[in-house]
């Protein structure tokens, strides 16, 4: 063999070694990504997850609201690249503990008793307003001391909260909005911004207040931050009195902060 020979050979062999290693790297990084996701999900390999839909009210015949639909497809590629099995249940069919698997669990209060008992249950410190007659509190959250009240189509609100019972247990993922389309923009930010919150939160419960700006032209793509607000959500609720509440003094919310 000559030395042009025996450096083609060398060329090749080293070209493969690198190669190799690339390969091992990025499927090392792809794993640590993944197990990441699926911590911060509790999605392992197989399990399996729950999601709760409301009925759309204005349907005459049973169906799931649009929007709803929307929110569930904006989720559907990360529980599958979870590599985890999904079960979609509406909310007057879903009879059934919290804890066994991952939940998400979408719509108001007013529209959805498995919501209205999951924020009665881990959310104390948040009411909101479920009166059906038309006024400027309809729909208004009120967490803590604060109110949060919409603008239909120009200001609205809606919260995202990842909680769990303990340490051992699933946890469940709540898209709390004030409109339809308001639950279709938090699923979006969290598969947006999953990363982020996974970095920041780790396995840690979190509330966060998200508000959706001029739906009527962006739709569920303009959302911003309006607070943190874990803590005054799991502290019980200062009783002032109020009607048409399950979840107010009219406050000015905190500075919003543009979502990543």
């Amino acid at each position: 063999m000559n030395d042009d020979v025996r450096n083609i050979v060398l060329g090749v062999i080293a070209a493969g070694v690198s190669a190799a290693i690339g390969w091992l790297a990025r499927t090392y990084l792809w794993r640590r990504k993944l197990r990441r996701k699926q911590v911060f999900f509790g999605l392992p390999d197989n399990s399996e997850t729950l999601f709760v839909v409301n009925r759309d009210p204005g349907a005459t015949e049973p169906a799931v609201h649009r929007f709803d639909v929307f929110a569930l497809l904006e989720l559907s590629a990360l529980i599958k690249d979870c590599g985890a099995n999904m079960q979609l249940m509406t909310q007057d069919v879903s009879h059934q503990g919290f804890g066994e698997r991952t939940e998400f669990c979408v719509g108001g209060p007013a529209s959805n008793r498995r919501m209205l008992a999951h924020m009665s249950a881990m959310l104390p410190g948040v009411r909101m307003n479920t009166e059906k007659e038309k006024g400027p509190n309809r729909g208004a959250f009120r967490i803590g001391t604060e109110t949060y009240r919409m603008e239909p189509g120009t200001t609205e609100y809606v919260l995202l909260a990842k909680v769990a019972a303990g340490r051992q247990t699933r946890p469940v993922f709540l898209f709390c909005g004030q409109r339809a389309i308001t639950n279709q923009a938090a699923t979006r930010y969290l598969a947006r911004n999953h990363e982020r919150l996974a970095r920041k939160h780790g396995s840690h419960s979190f509330v966060l207040l998200l508000k959706v700006v001029n739906s009527q032209a962006y739709g569920p793509d303009l959302v911003e931050v309006v607070a943190d607000v874990t803590r005054a959500a799991q502290a019980p609720f200062p009783e002032t009195g109020g009607t048409g509440e399950s979840g107010g003094s009219a406050q000015t919310p905190a500075p919003a902060t543009p979502a990543s």
